[in-house]
């Protein structure tokens, strides 16, 4: 099969095209022919500075596609049948391998490449927003990095949830698209006294709920940006900012700051059964998925480029 490879860790260039062996299929596994593959913000991470289980390295753990193969003692999952996947690694390349637990049925007729990008973007925006944020309907909740494909998720999640949504973007134009999806005030980050707007639109008490997927100094900022008893959520460090936190902000208005990991209970009843639901969503149209582009698998090293360049909106997806 063919494959996005790296041989080290690094910019997106390191990524090659190659010919690499079929994997192989194990006791309770499913082999998948991969149709789309939903580059998630840990795939670009992984790639410049995670681990390498072998060389070369396949990024990359979400795809969707048919399966081919079924292990044994797989009783639930059949040849022919079409998946969302999920693993460690593996999905940039023609077939994946994964636990058939970690596979969610494609309803027939469902667009492949939408429900490709469901189970991690909208996994951790339901978990952000009430798993663990206790969101309710009349609060008032700040999604960072909103246009990106958690936060599109988030806003659709949040709004019909009955909040009010604020949402951050790196400029206007892209704020403007986030409307569509629900957002009710668009605040741009890279501008001076963001918190104080974000403050502002919230009637100057401040936000119920913050959802940060960028961490660093922005995470200081959401949790500026809370009202007493807020709450915010760190999931993971987009920006890269590795700046220490400083939580005596929290004590004074009873704030709090949980973080959260989707992937650490994703194989969980309770997780299993809400992506399967997320999934019926999207396929249904009550829920959309945001595809900035798509790309030839063979240029799996321009869309990394797309992505970290922070000009996509919504997911960038490969397709073999």
């Amino acid at each position: 099969m063919r494959a996005a490879v790296y041989y080290e860790t690094g910019p997106a260039d390191v990524l090659r095209y190659e010919e690499v062996p079929d994997p192989e299929c194990f006791p309770g596994a499913v082999v998948i022919q991969v149709e789309a593959i939903s580059i998630e913000g840990g795939d670009t991470l992984n790639r410049h500075s995670g681990e390498m289980p072998a060389v070369p390295h396949i990024v990359g753990y979400q795809c969707a596609g048919t399966i081919i193969e079924v292990g044994e003692g797989v009783t639930d999952r059949q040849v022919g049948q079409k998946v969302v996947a999920n693993s460690f690694y593996g999905s940039h390349a023609e077939k994946f391998v994964t636990l058939a637990m970690m596979t969610w049925p494609i309803p027939d007729g469902a667009d492949v490449v939408a429900c490709a990008c469901v189970p991690v973007a909208f996994g951790t925006a339901h978990d952000c927003l009430f798993e663990f944020g206790k969101l309710q309907a009349g609060e008032t909740v700040l999604i960072q990095a909103g246009a990106g494909g958690v936060g599109t998720a988030a806003i659709q999640l949040a709004k019909r949830a009955g909040a009010t949504v604020l949402a951050t973007a790196s400029s206007a134009e892209r704020l403007e698209s986030l409307r569509d999806l629900g957002m009710d005030h668009g605040i741009n980050y890279t501008e001076d006294g963001w918190v104080e707007a974000a403050r502002a639109a919230a009637g100057g008490w401040g936000v119920n709920l913050v959802v940060d997927s960028v961490g660093g100094k922005i995470l200081d900022g959401s949790i500026a940006c809370l009202a007493p008893r807020g709450r915010a959520i760190s999931v993971g460090s987009a920006g890269r900012d590795r700046q220490l936190l400083d939580i005596s902000n929290l004590a004074p208005g009873n704030r709090s700051l949980t973080g959260v990991f989707f992937g650490a209970e994703i194989g969980t009843d309770r997780v299993q059964n809400l992506v399967t639901s997320l999934v019926a969503e999207v396929a249904a149209g009550t829920l959309r998925v945001v595809v900035d582009r798509t790309f030839p698998l063979a240029e799996a090293a321009a869309a990394h480029e797309l992505i970290e360049s922070r000009q996509a909106i919504g997911r960038v997806v490969l397709i073999p």
